[in-house]
């Protein structure tokens, strides 16, 4: 139906440029033959005029009509004897054939110079679309995110109907919508395997293979419009090269990371070690002491049994704090979320953190109307101890941790403020990651690097965020939080 229309509409546009076109004579005949008086050269100048913008704005074929019934008009109303088709002087025949002949010939030249304006903006839209393109192809370096999203890229940049891709590494077709008529899986692979594009103008199809140089990558093929050799070629060589650019970076990313994972696992390796063997050489050289000398009195043999219980529990909280950071890097902890006011894990973090906080006064400052929020209790009590440890170990002697709460931009934020040495710039973007500890301090306190990894997992596993905000030599200021209840 709609192409029975859109025929119709174009006849109808054709009869009226014809209609127009016989027109525009009649006007020169009328304004020349009744009110303005002038000899034949100023009617065939104006008659040839008419059909130079004739043929600059409509086209060849409307301007030949036209120069045909200018030449009829000319001869019947300019040329003597007039009113008569017939002519009595020879000069004339020449004139009137030379009339015709030069309209044509104008109409002609008109038409290329029309034509050739506008092959040359097809083709400078064209470089346009092949460059935005291009830009677009740079927004991803994820091959799988790439694929998928290039079909899309094409029929946005090509004005097509559809689009799809194939590569002989992978097993699904990509294309841009689900369901595309006409670009068959078996016409790209056979694209592909033969190196040649394949046309199939009836059906306004085109396939092409990817070439990176002389290899062949792939193929892609295009519906609903038939597009050019050289702007498909550009087209493939564009995406061969981003196909191959994705892939090499995708290759180091997985290098880099594997020489990561080497180098954190050398970390972890010293740390631990030496996290490790401090209670264990305490323990060891209380259990050597407690054997080589039977005749220790009461108070020493307490004194030592209670260093190995301190540091039986310090091992055993390293062991724990591991295992925990492999449980939430795999992301096999659950949480039992519940509706709770952090007075409650504030309170119980402060009770189980007294041995580790010592002279350290806790200045806990949170408002009365609070509201609650929603999480998992004994976790944020564990990121609240986690914080409370790492203050009370970077403070000065007897200096005082406040804790304070608010709520900002709907979430309840939880902070943690200290006296310590302060965290410079460069630092405060890493202190959260996994067995990272600071520069200048990973000699003179103890600690695994892991627990405030640890509380970065478990508030962003509640949907919240942390961070710090410090100064060198005035202190710094941890701070999580949390949604609304």
């Amino acid at each position: 139906m709609s192409v029975t229309i859109g025929g119709v509409n174009r006849l109808n546009k054709m009869v009226l440029r014809y209609v127009a076109a016989a027109a525009a004579v009649l006007v020169v005949v009328f304004v020349y033959h009744r009110i303005i008086k002038v000899n034949p050269t100023t009617v065939a100048l104006t008659f040839l005029l008419g059909v130079l913008v004739a043929s600059a704005t409509w086209g060849l074929q409307y301007a030949v009509f036209m120069a045909v019934v200018a030449t009829l008009a000319f001869n019947y109303y300019f040329l003597p004897p007039t009113g008569t088709f017939t002519i009595s002087d020879p000069q004339n025949w020449v004139a009137l054939f030379v009339f015709l002949v030069t309209a044509v010939i104008a109409s002609q030249l008109s038409e290329r110079a029309r034509r050739e304006a506008r092959n040359s903006n097809e083709r400078r839209r064209e470089v346009e679309r092949l460059y935005a393109f291009s830009q677009q192809l740079l927004s991803t370096d994820n091959i799988a995110e790439l694929l998928n999203t290039i079909p899309r890229y094409i029929v946005g940049a090509l004005r097509v109907k559809a689009a799809a891709i194939w590569l002989p590494n992978r097993a699904d077709v990509y294309r841009s919508s689900p369901e595309i008529e006409g670009l068959e899986t078996h016409d790209l692979q056979v694209v592909s395997a033969r190196g040649e594009p394949k046309f199939d103008p009836p059906r306004q199809l085109s396939f092409m293979p990817l070439r990176m140089g002389v290899r062949v990558v792939g193929s892609f093929g295009v519906a609903g419009a038939l597009l050019s050799r050289e702007t498909l070629e550009a087209m493939s060589s564009l995406i061969a090269i981003a196909i191959e650019r994705a892939g090499a970076i995708e290759k180091l990313s997985r290098a880099e990371a594997a020489r990561e994972s080497e180098q954190l696992r050398s970390v972890l390796l010293d740390s631990v070690t030496h996290e490790f063997r401090t209670p264990l050489t305490a323990i060891k050289a209380s259990v050597t002491s407690m054997l080589s000398s039977p005749g220790l009195d009461e108070a020493q043999r307490r004194e030592l049994l209670t260093v190995i219980n301190e540091e039986s529990d310090r091992l055993n909280h390293l062991v724990g704090e591991a295992a925990e950071m492999a449980q939430l890097d795999a992301n096999k902890v659950e949480l039992q979320l519940g509706t709770h006011r952090i007075q409650e894990a504030v309170d119980e973090a402060v009770e189980q953190s007294k041995q580790v906080l010592g002279r350290h006064p806790a200045d806990v400052r949170l408002p009365e109307g609070l509201p609650a929020a929603r999480m998992d209790l004994p976790r944020i009590t564990e990121v609240l101890m986690q914080l409370l440890e790492n203050a009370a170990k970077y403070s000065p002697p007897e200096s005082p941790i406040h804790i304070t709460g608010e709520v900002k931009n709907r979430m309840l934020m939880t902070s943690v403020a200290d006296r310590g040495p302060g965290i410079d710039d460069f630092e405060q973007a890493l202190i959260f990651d996994k067995f990272y500890r600071g520069r200048n301090q990973r000699l003179l306190v103890q600690g695994t690097g892991m627990g405030l990894a640890i509380a970065k997992a478990i508030v962003e596993a509640h949907g919240g965020e942390i961070g710090v905000i410090s100064q060198l030599g005035h202190g710094s200021v941890f701070y999580f939080t949390l949604p609304l209840a």
